[in-house]
């Protein structure tokens, strides 16, 4: 899909409004002790974010591995962002396929926080990511 550089910057925005968007539903279905769902929301807050960096670097699929596996490649083996946040993406990913697969998964109050604390700080860290990253192309 081609698109001119304002469509770009408008979906990049989208999709980063859609993560920030996740973190209220998280927070909400907290709050009602919908755990399930909400670790499956916290991956999708991340993978939201993810797809904004995608699009900021001309990177687009719908597919989630594909999608991990270029982030990782890309951003944490070249030590572009931290590798804390590429354990971050995984345990959010695993935690969301066992929510929605596995038979009989429950999940912690103490532990969903966490990892909504960690989903909020991930996602704050791609969108100032790709804010510093599109100043920087700009400027070329």
């Amino acid at each position: 899909m081609n698109m001119n550089e304002t469509d770009k910057l408008q979906l990049i925005k989208y999709r980063l409004d859609q993560a920030n968007d996740t973190v209220d539903v998280v927070k909400l279905l907290l709050e009602n002790n919908k755990l399930s769902a909400a670790i499956n929301r916290i991956y999708y807050g991340i993978f939201y974010s993810l797809l904004a960096l995608g699009l900021n670097y001309d990177f687009q699929t719908s597919k989630h591995q594909q999608l991990i596996g270029w982030f990782n490649r890309e951003f944490i083996m070249t030590g572009l962002i931290e590798k804390s946040f590429g354990v971050i993406l995984r345990k959010a990913y695993e935690n969301s396929t066992s929510g929605d697969y596995d038979s009989f998964c429950e999940f912690e109050n103490e532990e969903v926080a966490l990892l909504f604390s960690e989903m909020k700080i991930f996602i704050k860290m791609i969108d100032e990511f790709i804010q510093i990253n599109q100043n920087t192309t700009s400027e070329n």
